[in-house]
């Protein structure tokens, strides 16, 4: 091999014209130099692959020229050459580039040609063809240097206000970027490069629309949310087309050192004066630190909202869980005496029994009535006018984290009806929604939707929907879902807080049902309050009278006495018991276990009085007791419940004479019922209970 390159540089020193040696390369291969000096130009200035555009092209003119030259000319293609290459330097000059740039092209082409001669010509690189290489590529260099500052120099003296300002916007950290009516991108300042992390001179002096989108590809650009971000987003193209400006369009770009930047974008349209749109100018602001501490916050803020949900849950599981083992531990108490009792009784009777037996009973309520104030106290703190989307939204904050972060996340649709304003305690609401939330993601286990819906249900209704994708309730089930006392071993607490949540939806007028999807799939909680309306009549005009006024208890009857009595009640025993005690005290009693067999009775026969149980599932006793009042507005009609009314809707307390707490003392009953005018004497209803007959303020509550 040795022997074989020193007979080839013999050969070489003896008959090598460098001229004609490198006029033979450029005939043989000046396509893949042409093609290996763009690829290393490409990574020399990070130029941008853009669909269209031909990066090849003035190079493989410029060897072409020189090819030709050499051919023709000779040795003085040496001095012709530079002359040719002159206009590339204003060429360049023209598409951005630098004066670096310029020196990194012709030393690029510089290393491309020695490299290709040195691989035809087995690794060896004559002198005299090292010369001629130099000579030609650094002359060229010179003479597209020369050319490139003569255009600058004339751009200056022609625009140095425009220079001047430049220079200043190269300072500054806000990029700006010009485009005309058409889209052209026709000027942008360093720091726009800077901030997008590859040199915008693909961009320039091109239509946005055709260019921006490998520039973005680069850089892996996308919205915040991690979506693409398109061309098409970009404001000042938007700006161009809505005729407006585009304010804080934010996109995350992947910069080539590594890690990645925010960038925040407005655009502005430029009007001519004729009023004609002449442009649009966009602005870039690096907001990356901005954005890492908003992802912080929002991460640290996240976080304690899930602490907070599964704390409002975990709280009140077990504060009804103590509640609940406390009664429980009482009434097994009291269940215990009524049994020996009993059974004594069936041994022998004694007048003591039964009196033990009753006093045991009034023991019995009492425990109940201190319940009932336990459920008073807790949720009577600050009834006021919530906006109910807004309680929505507030609760969804809440409970994001607990139905998001889990093996099988459950994420939820809003459909917000704007129904308006009811009265309730703001917290308790928030609280309701939040654990209706939770108790209806836990019927999906392996995650799903959540559809939430607000509407307005005619007047004065308001209806908040929780709709689920779990399976369909089975009709018992879906029966004893509010029973405070049912056993469900999976969840245990679950009925009991359903028991209360209706408990206080009630007293705000309202209802809280469940049902399952009429399409077969899933089930809802479903909460109906009455709308506060903004501007409520409070006093009725002079001249008119308002229906509470016409109902109250205060009004004289135009009957005499109480004989026909209809019972409502969907506990069949409850209501049959109820009928035997009134029959054997004189009233003709009928019985209805449900509100539509009611209406259909109290349309055949007259009745004076109807004694309604507050809870029934198909229409509440306060809806029944509207019905019937407008049917017959001088019958008396009374709620029998066992729960606590305080704080119940003044609309509902209006519709009905008294409200009677079981267990039921029958002797206040009868007094009721055997008014011959009607009303208690005080101007409002009267609440019966088993502890006797006791004045408590200007409503006239009886206990």
């Amino acid at each position: 091999m040795a022997g074989g390159r020193a007979q080839l540089e013999a050969l070489n020193v003896a008959a090598l014209d460098p001229i004609k040696a490198l006029s033979d390369l450029l005939g043989e291969e000046r396509e893949r130099v042409a093609r290996l000096w763009a690829k290393r130009l490409r990574t020399e200035t990070y130029e941008v692959d853009i669909p269209g555009r031909d990066l090849r092209a003035p190079l493989r003119r410029l060897l072409d020229e020189l090819d030709r030259l050499l051919r023709d000319r000779g040795e003085d293609a040496v001095r012709l050459w530079p002359e040719v290459v002159r206009p590339h330097g204003v060429f360049r000059y023209s598409q951005n580039f630098d004066p670096e740039d310029l020196s990194r092209e012709f030393k690029a082409l510089e290393e491309v040609l020695l490299y290709v001669y040195a691989r035809r010509n087995l690794g060896y690189i004559e002198p005299e063809v090292a010369t001629l290489i130099a000579d030609l590529v650094w002359e060229a260099n010179a003479a597209a240097q020369a050319s490139y500052s003569r255009v600058l120099k004339t751009e200056e003296v022609r625009f140095r206000e425009a220079a001047v300002m430049e220079s200043v916007l190269n300072q500054v950290d806000v990029g700006i970027m010009l485009a005309e009516v058409d889209g052209t991108v026709s000027f942008a300042t360093p720091p726009v490069s800077r901030l997008m992390g590859l040199p915008m001179r693909a961009v320039v002096g091109s239509r946005g629309a055709n260019t921006l989108g490998p520039v973005l590809g680069q850089v892996n650009a996308r919205h915040p949310t991690g979506e693409p971000f398109k061309v098409a987003d970009m404001p000042f193209l938007r700006a161009l087309k809505e005729k407006g400006p585009v304010r804080g369009v934010m996109m995350v770009v992947e910069r080539p050192s590594g890690g990645e930047a925010t960038l925040e974008m407005s655009a502005t349209p430029v009007w001519e004066e004729e009023g004609e749109l002449a442009g649009a100018i966009q602005t870039f602001t690096d907001r990356t630190e901005a954005a890492n501490k908003t992802k912080a916050l929002q991460n640290a803020h996240g976080e304690l909202r899930r602490l907070q949900g599964r704390l409002l849950q975990r709280t009140r599981q077990q504060a009804l869980g103590q509640l609940a083992t406390g009664a429980a531990h009482a009434l097994n108490n009291f269940l215990n005496v009524l049994r020996l009792r009993i059974t004594l009784l069936q041994r022998e009777f004694k007048p003591e029994h039964l009196e033990a037996l009753d006093k045991t009973v009034q023991q019995i309520g009492e425990l109940v009535a201190r319940l009932q104030e336990f459920n008073v106290q807790r949720t009577q703190e600050n009834p006021t006018d919530v906006v109910v989307d807004q309680m929505v939204r507030e609760a969804l904050e809440l409970a994001r984290g607990e139905l998001e972060q889990r093996e099988h996340p459950v994420l939820v649709d809003l459909d917000l009806g704007s129904p308006g304003k009811v009265r309730a305690d703001a917290g308790f609401f928030r609280e309701l929604v939040v654990n209706l939330l939770l108790s209806a993601r836990d019927r999906m286990e392996q995650g799903g939707r959540l559809r939430v819906t607000t509407r307005a249900e005619g007047e004065p209704w308001l209806t908040l929907r929780i709709e689920d994708e779990g399976p369909p309730y089975a009709m018992e089930e879906l029966s004893q879902l509010f029973d405070p006392l049912r056993r469900d071993s999976g969840l245990p607490q679950l009925s009991l807080y359903l028991a209360v949540a209706r408990a206080q939806v009630q007293r705000w007028g309202g209802e809280l049902n469940a049902e399952n999807s009429t399409a077969g799939v899933g089930a809802a909680f479903v909460v109906r309050l009455p709308r506060v309306h903004d501007a409520a009549v409070t006093e009725a005009p002079r001249g008119e009278t308002s229906r509470a006024e016409e109902t109250r208890p205060g009004a004289p009857r135009r009957f005499q006495q109480t004989r026909r009595v209809l019972v409502v009640d969907d506990d069949l025993d409850n209501a049959r018991m109820m009928a035997e005690v009134l029959g054997e005290e004189g009233y003709d009693v009928q019985v209805a276990h449900s509100p539509e067999v009611a209406l259909g009775m109290w349309d055949r026969r007259r009745f004076d009085a109807a004694l309604l149980d507050a809870v029934m599932p198909e229409m509440s006793g306060w809806e029944l007791a509207r019905e019937l009042r407008k049917k017959t507005p001088q019958a008396l009609l009374a709620i029998v419940t066992g729960m606590d009314v305080r704080g119940q809707n003044r609309a509902n307390l209006a519709l009905v004479d008294a409200v009677f707490r079981k267990p039921i003392d029958v002797g206040a009953l009868d007094d009721f019922l055997g008014q011959s005018e009607g009303g208690t004497g005080e101007g409002g209803a009267a609440e019966g209970s088993a502890s006797g007959a006791q004045g408590t303020g200007p409503t006239g509550l009886h206990h």
